[in-house]
């Protein structure tokens, strides 16, 4: 591809201004192609811990247990009401330097790095956003279905795995689809502790050549195709989990 077709779009494209020659060489478009893969391993390992981290939060608030619900819900309030970026950098540059320090005298290395990192926070601070929808759709479920469930010796904990998170999921679905589209779009704050998403190595190309416009496009396209799939899928989920008179 890179003797025919792709030095011939770079030529067609350099007559309405856009200047793509950094894809013809090879250190800088590996280093966007790599770019592009550690933003879709974001998306795909901060989307499911998302998930994961709302459910606990949303058992945690819907428990009745106080001791529960009080950290559950001032963790709630601190997360939602601060910018992510600043929730990154408390953790890698505040919480990451303790768990380094308290580590050396023993001997240890840290084993979070800047990726791991980003996961962490974005996976949390989204999980908050989730957690909120689940648990109106916990408080939706009917007081009848619950008090069937306990009529048939349902336990706190599997009343809220096979009765109220299955009816709240279809409830708060519309709301947990547009979390994740929020969350793909979120990733790229990954850039801002050097890891290399695409953001990242866009910036690293365009220092170098005076092409931020056409770089910015081709960010611009990449997020608007994952985010495009992630609603298709919620979609799809949608239509296939509807159930008429609940949710709708």
């Amino acid at each position: 591809m890179t003797d025919g077709l792709l030095p011939a779009l770079v030529a067609a494209l350099k007559p309405l201004g856009l200047n793509y020659a950094f894809a013809l060489d090879p250190g800088e478009r590996q280093a966007f192609v790599r770019g592009l893969g550690v933003t879709l391993q974001l998306c795909l390992l901060t989307i499911p811990g998302s998930l994961l981290s709302g459910v606990a939060i949303a058992a945690a608030l819907t428990s009745g247990r106080r001791w529960l619900v009080r950290p559950a819900r001032a963790f709630v309030e601190v997360t939602r009401n601060t910018p992510t970026l600043v929730q990154l950098y408390c953790a890698f540059l505040v919480l990451n330097m303790l768990i380094t320090q308290q580590l050396k005298p023993l001997g240890g290395t840290n084993p979070l790095g800047p990726f791991v990192w980003v996961v962490i926070v974005v996976s949390l601070h989204k999980g908050v956003f989730h957690a909120e929808a689940l648990r109106a759709g916990i408080e939706a479920v009917p007081r009848v279905t619950l008090e069937a469930a306990r009529s048939l010796g349902f336990s706190q904990r599997q009343l809220l795995a096979r009765v109220e998170l299955p009816l709240a999921v279809r409830f708060a679905l519309p709301s947990l689809v547009n979390n994740l589209v929020d969350l793909v779009k979120m990733t790229a704050v990954a850039s801002a502790i050097a890891v290399g998403d695409v953001t990242y190595e866009s910036i690293m190309i365009w220092t170098q050549r005076d092409n931020v416009l056409e770089l910015l496009l081709l960010i611009l396209l990449y997020f608007g195709l994952l985010t495009w799939l992630v609603s298709l899928a919620g979609r799809w989920l949608e239509r296939r989990w509807r159930m008429p008179g609940y949710g709708q």
